[in-house]
């Protein structure tokens, strides 16, 4: 029994040794090693490695809600709204490598708003300026409840070049301590742009940057007599012609106009220029920026006469041989200096920043623009505003046929200060004006003239018993002030919940202008004097905007 035993167990032992001995013959499959996200520390907090590549990346975003109240002195048109709100959503990506040539970065911004109030005194500033100023489609019939998709960053960034979208490198304050924006200062915060950077000396740096003329152009001032059309006609002096209106045997000889189209056109780049010191102290940039001003062609077959009226209905001999050369180009250009001023012997974050620019041709340059879009000859941010004051940068003389750059310049100033580590406060104002060359407003009255309207010359420079043409708010010399403050509470890391108040009044540097909520029939003496036109010197209103916001 023991040796059957021993003979079992022996034999059990030999097929064990053979099957290891197969076993051990056969591939082993290795197990799929897991690869954990690493924390990249190069770069600062919230970095980390993308799994199987040796770049940086940083998600990160924004929740926003904003508040709006601003009075309104008509309710006419579209105006009547008091109260506006804006919802915003933020991502951001920044994805960081590092070369023998340095750090190959990427960056990109995706912004989506929601709007709603048609009244624009109470859109967003960095919603509506010019950056992204094309306002989206309305949900409703009326845009008074409107979705915003905005790319506001695209850039790479390698080796001290700068490509995409980002901001503009002319911009030193740029609204940092403002929630709407209202300060007259340059802020483009996204523009395409092409930009070299090189540091030199301790803490000096200079940068010279192509960018995007289509972000920093207002208008040449346009004469637009007819609705719904693509160009932008504004009349020129072509020659005198023999003027017979239809079904007389006579006619008169008199001046004829040509409608020349100011429409502006991409042709080259702004070139901007910035140079730059950074210290422990703050910081001081002076920028210096030049773009291109141009016109197009003679609208073909229109034609004014005699000042204004059409000549649909006339014979006019030797018309055709009337011909007007394209303007030459022009050019304008902007100086800004900047300084950035550490305070911390006040409290711990406490900073100030000081700025002035001065321009020709150049308004969006030095930010003399309105904080809810540009884009127009006139354009206003007060809600049902008495006049709108005009901000082209430039206008065409209709007796020369010259394209004049207009005048601007401005001042801001701004403070933040922390109460303790969860209350701040930024105080901030500006002050600004805007001229228009000399004669520009007697040439375009000469030229043309639309009768009994607010918003066009209503006369002529001179005409005795018609005062219309020295009420007209077209192209008359302005001058903006915006005073303003905020405060803000943060409970908790990257909470921001505040209010801010501020104030804007809006003003002719002479005479009176004719206010347009207060009026009604033709403006003459005797309308003027019956009360029923009325003018006005300037025009102000405040806006109070409450803040709830997230960055994470």
């Amino acid at each position: 029994m023991k040796l059957l035993k021993s003979s079992l167990l022996g034999t059990a032992a030999a097929f064990a040794s053979v099957a290891g001995a197969h076993a051990a013959d056969l591939p082993v499959k290795k197990a799929v090693p897991i690869e954990y996200v690493r924390v990249c520390s190069a770069y600062g907090a919230g970095f980390f490695y993308i799994p199987g590549t040796d770049t940086c990346i940083r998600l990160s975003g924004r929740a926003r809600l904003d508040i709006g109240y601003q009075p309104t002195d008509s309710r006419s048109g579209s105006n009547g709204d008091t109260t506006g709100y804006i919802g915003l959503a933020r991502i951001n990506v920044d994805a960081r490598t590092q070369t023998a040539y340095g750090t190959l970065r990427a960056f990109t911004r995706i912004q989506f708003a929601s709007r709603t109030s048609a009244t624009g005194g109470l859109r967003s500033g960095t919603q509506e300026r010019i950056g992204s100023a094309f306002g989206a489609t309305g949900q409703d019939q009326f845009g008074r409840a409107q979705q915003f998709v905005n790319t506001d960053k695209a850039f790479i960034q390698f080796a001290g070049l700068t490509a995409g979208r980002a901001s503009s490198f002319f911009d030193f304050y740029a609204h940092d301590f403002e929630f709407a924006g209202a300060t007259l200062n340059s802020d483009v915060q996204s523009t395409n742009l092409l930009a070299y950077s090189a540091k030199f000396g301790e803490g000096f740096s200079a940068t010279i940057s192509l960018e995007d003329p289509t972000f920093r152009r207002n208008t040449i001032y346009s004469q637009n007599y007819a609705s719904g059309t693509a160009t932008a006609p504004s009349p020129v002096f072509l020659g005198n012609a023999l003027v017979t209106p239809a079904g007389a045997l006579f006619g008169t000889v008199q001046p004829i106009y040509g409608n020349l189209d100011v429409a502006q056109r991409n042709r080259m780049p702004d070139f901007v220029g910035v140079l730059r010191y950074d210290a422990a102290w703050g910081s001081a940039q002076i920028s210096a920026a030049v773009k291109e001003i141009n016109a197009g062609n003679f609208v073909s077959g229109s034609y004014l006469v005699n000042g204004g009226t059409p000549a649909a209905t006339t014979v006019i001999a030797g018309a055709s041989a009337l011909t007007g050369a394209r303007p030459a180009n022009e050019y304008g250009w902007a100086v800004q200096g900047g300084v950035k001023i550490n305070t911390p012997f006040i409290a711990p974050g406490d900073t100030l920043y000081l700025q002035g620019a001065y321009g020709e041709g150049a308004t969006l340059y030095t930010g003399y623009s309105s904080y809810n879009g540009s884009y127009a000859s006139f354009a206003s941010t007060i809600n049902g505003a008495a006049f709108d004051p005009y901000m082209s940068d430039a206008t065409l003389n209709p007796a020369t046929g010259k394209i004049e750059t207009s005048t601007s310049f401005t001042v801001v100033g701004s403070f933040l200060h922390y109460w303790s580590p969860e209350w701040r406060s930024a105080v901030f104002g500006s002050y600004g004006e805007m001229s228009f060359a000399r004669g520009a407003r007697e040439a375009n009255a000469v030229a043309f003239q639309t009768v009994s309207s607010t918003a066009q010359f209503t006369g002529r420079p001179g005409v005795a018993g018609d005062p219309s043409f020295s009420v007209s708010p077209v192209l008359r010399d302005t001058y903006q002030i915006v005073a303003g403050a905020s405060l803000i509470w943060s409970p908790v890391k990257d909470l921001d919940i505040g209010v801010e108040g501020f104030y804007t009044k809006v003003g002719v540097q002479n005479g009176r202008v004719v206010d347009r909520t207060q009026s009604s029939g033709n403006v003459n003496a005797a309308s003027i004097a019956s009360g029923a036109v009325r003018t006005v010197t300037a025009d102000d209103t405040y806006q109070v905007r409450m803040r709830v916001q997230r960055d994470f």
